[in-house]
């Protein structure tokens, strides 16, 4: 099976919240209505960086994502 590099989520228990899932390394789940950020992996301190600029990166590529998939929504 493939798995995208993003998925977005939802759930009814956070019906204000725009999830999306990165798939690949460093996986994690974003809320785009708060920029908080869940990693699903762990980081050294020699790792942490890296992992800002990777942080700001990774918002950055989901919310493109979030507003692409919507863009073809709205065309249907």
């Amino acid at each position: 099976m493939t798995i995208p590099k993003f998925l977005i989520g939802d759930h009814s228990e956070h019906g204000d919240a725009i999830f999306v899932i990165h798939t690949e390394f460093p996986r994690f789940i974003i809320d785009l209505t708060k920029d908080e950020i869940e990693w699903f992996e762990e980081f050294d301190k020699q790792d942490e960086a890296e992992l800002a600029s990777e942080t700001e990166n990774a918002i950055k590529e989901a919310t493109e994502f979030y507003d692409s998939e919507i863009a073809k929504y709205e065309q249907e």
